[in-house]
C-alpha cells in the first residue's frame, strides 16, 4: 500500500516542495524515514506514533517506510510531522482526505496530537502557490501568516483529532466498492449515522493520488473517515489584509534636530537614492539620533518588496505579528559591535540569514563602526557590491538577498574631539593615532560608502527651535519626488534606485557631460580616488540632480557630490 502527501521545507530562505511518500508492507512493525532527514525528522516517527494512538487512530502494525523526495536534498525541521501522520492514516485506510493531490501540509505534532506552529511558513506556501497548489493544512498558530499569500485556501488545525470532523460518516468497505452504496443506504435507513459527508465518496477516492485500501483489521468493513475540511477553513479576522497600510510616521521628527542643515541635506540625498552613508563627528553631535530618524523619510515598501521582506523574516522566525499583514515599513537593523561575522552575514551549520539579509530593502546601521571587528566589517564588501550573500557548505550553497543601505557613524579620532572647535575639548591624539583609528575601516570598504559627512558640534542652535530647518515631512516629500523620477526612468529595468546603476546603464543615465568629466578627472588625479569612487560620485550626482528636478547632471551637482568624500582628505587638527 502506497500513499503520497505534499509538504515543504526551507532551503536558505526559499521554500522547496517535498513529497512525503508512505509505503506499508508486511514485516516486523517498524518505521524508517529516508531521504536525508536530520535528527528532528528522524524523531518524527516517535512523535507521530504517539500522536496517532492518543487521537484514537490505529498505528499500522507493519513495516512503514517514509521517503522524503527528492532524496538527494538535505532536509531539516519538524514541519513534516503532519504530512507523515496524514499519509499513514490515509494509506492505512483510516482517512480519505479530499483534494490531497494539491494540498500542502505543514506542522509539528505534540505527543497528544496537538499541532505546534513552525517557522518559515510564508516562503513554503509561496513555493506551493507557484507549483499550482490551492490549499494548505497547517497549525492554527500559522494560519494568519499563511493567509498573507493570496489564492490559497487555509485550513487550520488545533489537534490531529480535528480531522475526524463533527459528524462521522458511515462505515465503508473499501475493498468492495460495489457494496458501498448498499451499506450506506442501510445505515441511513437505520438512522444510526449521518452519511451526508460520505455522498460522492467514490469520485473522491478515485481522484486521490494513491489507492485507499484497508491495511489490516478485525473485519473487512473497518470504518473509514471520509472528510470534509470546511469546518477547518480559516477565515481571516475583520480588518485583516494581505496588504497592510504603512504605520504612521515616527514621532521623532527632524525638526527636533537643531542646526546640522548640511547633514539633513546629506540624509535626504542618501534616502532619495539608497546611497551608503557614514557620519563622522565628536560625541553628542546627533549622529545616532539623525540616522535613527532615517526610516521616517524613506518611502514604504512596494507590494513585491513587502512580500520579499516578510518571507525573509518568516524564514528567520522573526515575524512578530502576522495578523498585521505584510511588512510595509523598511527594515532598520542596528546590531551591537560585538556581533560575529556569521551573525552579520549569516551562517551556521544550517545557514540562516544574518543582519544584512534582515536589513534587505532597508537600512543596516552600524553605530561606532571602528569598534566593530575589522574581520566582521570586511565581510560587507561583497554584499555591498553584489546585493546577495552566498554561503557555501559541504552539501549545498545558500544564497540570501542583501540589498540594503549601509548607514554608519564614527568619531573622528580615538578621543573623539578632533575638529570639535571647543577650547575645553581639544583633541589629544597624535596624527599617527588618528590614522591608526581611522584605519580600522579599510579603504576598500570606504570606497563603497557614497557619503562621508562631517557632523561638527552645532553652533547655530536656538532653544525655541528656530534653527531646526527641514522637518521629516518636508524631507520625505523630496525623497518621494526623486524616487518617482527614478521609477519612471528605470521602468522595465531591474533597477529601482540610482545606487543600483552599473556599467552601460550608469554611462547612459549618469552622463556628466564634457565639462563635468573634465572636473571629475582633475579631482580624481588630485585626490587619488579609485574608479569605484568615480562611479559612486556619478550615482550620487544623478540623485542630486533628481532632487533638483534636473534632466542632466551639471557641474554643480558633481561639485556637491565631491563635498561628501570627507575621508579622502588627510586628517588634521584643523579638520
Amino acid at each position: 500500500m502506497y500513499g503520497k502527501m505534499h509538504s515543504a521545507c526551507l532551503y536558505g530562505i526559499e521554500g522547496v516542495m517535498i513529497g512525503v511518500e508512505v509505503d506499508l508492507a508486511n514485516g516486523l512493525p517498524q518505521t524508517h524515514i529516508i531521504g536525508l532527514p536530520d535528527s528532528a525528522i528522524r524523531e518524527a516517527a516517535l512523535r507521530v506514533r504517539s500522536a496517532v494512538r492518543n487521537c484514537g487512530f490505529r498505528y499500522p502494525q507493519q513495516r512503514v517506510t517514509i521517503n522524503l523526495a527528492p532524496a538527494d536534498l538535505r532536509k531539516e525541521g519538524s514541519a513534516f510531522d503532519l504530512a507523515i501522520a496524514v499519509g499513514i492514516l490515509t494509506t492505512s485506510g483510516q482517512l480519505v482526505l479530499p483534494s490531497a493531490r494539491k494540498m500542502l501540509m505543514i506542522g509539528e505534532l505534540a505527543l497528544d496530537g496537538s499541532l505546534r506552529p513552525v517557522t518559515g511558513v510564508l516562503p513554503m506556501i509561496e513555493a506551493a502557490r507557484k507549483a499550482g497548489f490551492g490549499a494548505v493544512l497547517l497549525p492554527r498558530g500559522n494560519a494568519a501568516e499563511a493567509a498573507l499569500i493570496g489564492g490559497m485556501l487555509v485550513y487550520a488545525l488545533d489537534h490531529l483529532r480535528d480531522l475526524r470532523g463533527s459528524e462521522p460518516p458511515c462505515a465503508l468497505n473499501i475493498s468492495e466498492p460495489e457494496e458501498q452504496n448498499d451499506s450506506c443506504e442501510d445505515a441511513k435507513a437505520a438512522g444510526s449515522v449521518d452519511i451526508h459527508a460520505a455522498d460522492g465518496l467514490n469520485d473522491e477516492v478515485n481522484s486521490l493520488p494513491f489507492p485507499v485500501t484497508m491495511s489490516s483489521g478485525p473485519s473487512p468493513s473497518q470504518p473509514v473517515m471520509a472528510l470534509s475540511l470546511e469546518h477547518l477553513r480559516y477565515i481571516a479576522p475583520v480588518g485583516f489584509s494581505t496588504i497592510s497600510e504603512p504605520a504612521e510616521a515616527m514621532q521623532e521628527d527632524y525638526s527636533d534636530v537643531l542646526g546640522q542643515h548640511h547633514v539633513k541635506r546629506a540624509l535626504t540625498i542618501a534616502a532619495a537614492g539608497m546611497h551608503n552613508l557614514l557620519l563622522i563627528g565628536p560625541p553628542g553631535t546627533g549622529k545616532t539620533m539623525m540616522i535613527k530618524r532615517l526610516p521616517g523619510i524613506l518611502p514604504a515598501l512596494t507590494d513585491s518588496e513587502a512580500l520579499e521582506v516578510t518571507q525573509i523574516f518568516s524564514a528567520a522566525g522573526k515575524l512578530k505579528d502576522p495578523h498585521q499583514g505584510l511588512i510595509r515599513e523598511r527594515p532598520f537593523r542596528s546590531p551591537h559591535h560585538t556581533i560575529s561575522g556569521a551573525g552579520l552575514i549569516g551562517g551556521g551549520s544550517v545557514p540562516k540569514p544574518g543582519e544584512v539579509s534582515l536589513a534587505h530593502r532597508g537600512i543596516l546601521f552600524l553605530d561606532e563602526m571602528p569598534e566593530f571587528s575589522r574581520s566582521v566589517l570586511e565581510v560587507l564588501r561583497q554584499p555591498l557590491e553584489d546585493h546577495v550573500v552566498t554561503i557555501s557548505r559541504a552539501r549545498a550553497a545558500f544564497t540570501f538577498p542583501a540589498r540594503f543601505m549601509l548607514a554608519g557613524s564614527m568619531n573622528p579620532c580615538h578621543c573623539g574631539f578632533l575638529g570639535s572647535g571647543h577650547p575645553q575639548q581639544r583633541c589629544t591624539c597624535s596624527p599617527a593615532r588618528i590614522v591608526q583609528y581611522r584605519g580600522r575601516i579599510s579603504g576598500p570598504l570606504l570606497d563603497r560608502i557614497d557619503l562621508q559627512v562631517d557632523v561638527p558640534r552645532p553652533r547655530e542652535w536656538d532653544v525655541n527651535g528656530r534653527s531646526a530647518g527641514m522637518s521629516t515631512a518636508e524631507m520625505r516629500s523630496q525623497v518621494e519626488a526623486a524616487q518617482a523620477i527614478q521609477a519612471e526612468r528605470y521602468r522595465g529595468l531591474p533597477i529601482s534606485w540610482n545606487s543600483e546603476l552599473y556599467g552601460t546603464s550608469l554611462r547612459r543615465y549618469a552622463d556628466p557631460g564634457p565639462e563635468g568629466a573634465r572636473m571629475l578627472h582633475s579631482l580624481l588625479e588630485n585626490l587619488g580616488l579609485s574608479m569605484r569612487s568615480y562611479d559612486r560620485i556619478l550615482k550620487l550626482s544623478r540623485t542630486i540632480a533628481d532632487l533638483d528636478g534636473a534632466d542632466r547632471i551639471s557641474s554643480a551637482h558633481i561639485a556637491e557630490a565631491l563635498q561628501y568624500r570627507n575621508l579622502d582628505k588627510q586628517p588634521s587638527e584643523e579638520e
